[in-house]
């Protein structure tokens, strides 16, 4: 619970510089330093061991390589006590991890008898959507901080040097160490995964290893126990039939258009759990169709798509039940959180109140789990069935209750619905006037449905752009006076298959459109930068897209693998292939992201042949393919933020005046083209006439001004040198590295590595052409 770190040490093979506010433990061999750090673990005593992907790497790593150590050294033998129970070593495996959510992943599990490993990298993966998972990203997001990265290729190298570059790699395995710690405390991680064990009755290492099933199970089984019921144990198939699947919700047909007046939006809390309570949903209250003929019609309620259950009069379900006690729960954490006298108590009641509300949501997901522990499609498809009929009936009642005809100034409209929420236009001018009307509308709605489903009215969007389902933006105002953020549902912002040029514009239209109200000006900023890219003015590193060597790429960087497991050729992958073949030892590697640019390429060339490395385009001065970067990566995003606002988005954002001034390079002498016949010509530097080579850099026009041109090169140069430094300075401070190297890959950093290199070529440029002068 401190704010700073108890202890600070780094155990280091050979010497090492002295590193201000930490211990350095130095060995002179390896198994002496392992054993040191193994007596360290030991008298600590943690009970909680995290890192930043240490249960698929550090943690595996340490074992085998002790493991091979103690071939020739058998004091190494107890190097995997790592517990707190006596002659139980650590324990590895290897596990697969799948889920509809998450996706399927391989993993390392290594138990510790008496200790919980908490690794921070799938808790991010699982719990944040982020556009790149390095710990650096992920530090800058929620932090504020980075480290000074330094790639796996070059660690030997310094492990190897002198004492001050072993200085380098402890700094930077000492702040490796300490922000995942930082980052567990900014996000409430501990404290959050305490409440949800103690909510589910599950241990903390079941939340980290499994996924939801086991919380709602072991609820199951715990209330079970108290009222004398038996669970079935059912085999999991692993595989779900043509026949298994449901209905899913209801998504309203949106009305598209850009909104410039208020849209309120109506929740309906806690759906899928309040719906599973008011019509008595659960294993023990369904009723066959057998059992239908020996019951009266009024013991029970069939839903639209066919099935019936008792109502809670007659047998009231586990499932009910459960939920009841949960979210019961969940509003006395509320008012506890409210009632906190210190920050860290208010903190644990927020970690226990977000515990509840996730396994409450998590019931419905249970049961609908043809793949699971104890999966009953019956109950999942009635919670739909009854979420839609909801949601129709709230539009219904909407749409005829708020009418001219009944009192009031407009006939409301539903312009969206989704799943729990409706988008309603009442027809009012300012967000002040909408909210009456929304409460209103709110409870009304709630009072023609059974209890304990509720109608909430939570904010109002305005102004507010539809563009279709499950996409929309808009300003959120959850208060009359000032407006919350800018909300924004299925646009490519976050998305890592798009470059940040993407990202750049899509963020800034939608900030101009809604909360600048600016839409001419949104569309000049558009054009401007589809006229920049278009004539070869943005910054690569806007253009740089960065993608994983996942399974498949083994086969086409020649490590072994299955040719059918490499079909569709990537442009990342081949590009890998190439620089693999350029310089094998700081090519990626499998797992690596490799970043690349499309560039120009020879007539018919497919994209995959079009991936470059983009310090290898920086330095041999290549092209880029601005007419791919507009069709394949801006057009669709802007033509889906846009269409609602303007007609004919092809038309009138993407061609036009600003896409007639193109950017045409020089062609490049291949094999077989005209080019390979045409002399270069030497060009004046002052007026870009050509000239003869042999007769010096400046025409005789130019010559009597050779001063003149000479202070005009000297400014760009100098113009550049203080780009550069400026960059430096923030890559200084970004790495908090003053008298050193700054080494860095660019991925995912925020020290414009990219910018830095083109820079560098500016200058080298601008440096040439002044030295011209004076030989």
């Amino acid at each position: 619970g401190e704010s700073k770190p108890l202890i600070q040490n780094v155990f280091t093979l050979k010497g090492c510089l002295p590193i201000v506010g930490a211990q350095v433990v130095s060995s002179g061999r390896e198994e002496d330093m392992l054993m040191k750090w193994r007596l360290f673990l030991e008298t600590c005593d943690p009970d909680i061991i995290t890192g930043y992907n240490v249960q698929n790497f550090d943690i595996p790593y340490l074992l085998d390589r002790a493991e091979t150590l103690a071939k020739n050294d058998y004091k190494l033998r107890g190097f995997r006590q790592w517990g707190k129970v006596r002659n139980s070593p650590a324990k590895m495996k290897e596990t697969t991890f799948q889920s509809a959510a998450y996706g399927k992943r391989a993993n390392v599990e290594t138990t510790i008898d008496g200790r919980v490993i908490f690794d921070m990298l799938p808790y991010m993966q699982r719990n944040h959507k982020l556009s790149s998972y390095t710990l650096n990203s992920v530090c800058a997001e929620y932090l504020g901080q980075q480290k000074e990265d330094v790639h796996h290729s070059i660690i030997s190298d310094l492990q190897n040097g002198s004492d001050e570059d072993r200085h380098r790699l402890a700094t930077y395995c000492l702040k490796d160490a300490l922000l995942p710690q930082r980052l567990m405390d900014k996000l409430s991680v501990l404290v959050n995964y305490i409440e949800m064990a103690r909510v589910t009755g599950v241990p903390m290492s079941y939340l980290i290893t499994r996924g939801q099933q086991i919380k709602v199970f072991s609820m199951i089984l715990r209330k079970c126990r108290k009222e004398s019921l038996l669970v079935p144990t059912l085999k999991k198939s692993g595989i779900s039939g043509p026949g298994d699947g449901y209905e899913g919700a209801t998504v309203l047909d949106p009305i598209k258009n850009y909104y410039q007046v208020p849209i309120a939006t109506l929740d309906f809390a806690s759906l899928y759990p309040s719906i599973m309570q008011a019509y008595n949903l659960c294993y023990s209250t369904l009723v066959s169709p057998s059992e239908e003929k020996n019951l009266e019609p009024a013991l029970f309620k069939k839903s639209d798509n066919g099935h019936s259950f008792v109502h809670s009069h007659v047998k009231k379900g586990i499932l009910p039940t459960i939920l009841q006690e949960l979210l019961t729960a969940r509003k006395q954490a509320k008012k506890d959180m409210k009632n906190a006298p210190t920050e860290f108590e208010r903190a644990v009641q927020n970690g226990r109140q977000l515990a509840l509300k996730i396994s409450a949501n998590s019931v419905y997901g249970f049961t609908g789990a043809t793949v699971g522990q104890l999966p009953c499609v019956p109950i999942a498809s009635s919670v739909t069935s009854y979420g839609r009929e909801l949601l129709e009936k709230t539009k219904e009642f909407v749409e005829s209750k708020f009418t001219v005809a009944n009192g009031y100034k407009c006939d409301a409209q539903v312009v969206y619905g989704d799943t729990d929420s409706v988008m309603v236009k009442f027809g009012t001018e300012t967000v002040a006037d909408t909210f009456p009307l929304a409460i209103e509308a709110a409870d009304q709605c709630s009072k023609i449905f059974p209890k304990p489903i509720l109608l909430e009215f939570e904010k109002v969007y305005y102004p507010y752009l539809l563009m279709n389902k499950k996409r929309y933006a808009g300003l959120m105002w959850t208060q009359v006076d000032k407006h919350d953020k800018m909300d924004a549902k299925g646009l490519e912002t976050v998305r890592r298959d798009n470059c940040q040029l993407v990202r750049d514009v899509i963020q800034t239209s939608l900030h101009k459109i809604l909360i600048e109200q600016d839409v001419n000006g949104a569309i000049a900023f558009v054009k401007q930068q589809i006229s920049d890219l278009l004539q070869n003015k943005m910054d690569i590193s806007q253009l740089v897209i960065t993608k994983s060597l996942n399974k498949g790429a083994e086969y086409a960087l020649g490590l072994g693998g299955k040719k059918e497991d490499y079909k569709v050729r990537q442009a990342h992958v081949e590009l890998a292939a190439r620089m693999k073949k350029r310089d094998a030892g700081s090519a990626p590697q499998m797992g690596d992201r490799v970043p690349y640019v499309i560039v120009t390429g020879a007539k018919g060339a497919a994209n995959y042949e079009k991936g470059e490395d983009p310090i290898y385009v920086l330095d041999h001065n290549i092209p880029i393919d601005a007419k791919w970067y507009l069709s394949n990566q801006l057009s669709k995003p802007l033509t889906r933020i846009y269409e609602p606002i303007i007609e004919n988005v092809e038309k009138n954002l993407l061609q036009g005046e600003h896409t007639r001034k193109i950017f045409i390079p020089t062609p490049t002498a291949r094999k077989g083209s005209l080019a390979m016949f045409a002399v270069k010509k030497a060009t004046c530097l002052g007026c870009k006439v050509p000239i003869e080579s042999n007769k010096g850099f400046l025409c005789k026009f130019c010559l009597p001004r050779e001063g003149e041109i000479y202070l005009e090169k000297l400014a760009v140069l100098r113009e550049a040198e203080s780009r550069y430094s400026k960059l430096w300075a923030d890559a200084q401070r970004i790495h908090g590295t003053i008298h050193s190297d700054i080494m860095c890959t660019g991925d995912g950093c925020s020290c414009q590595f990219y910018r830095r290199k083109k820079v560098q070529a500016d200058m080298k440029l601008a440096l040439d052409i002044v030295n011209k002068f004076g030989r």
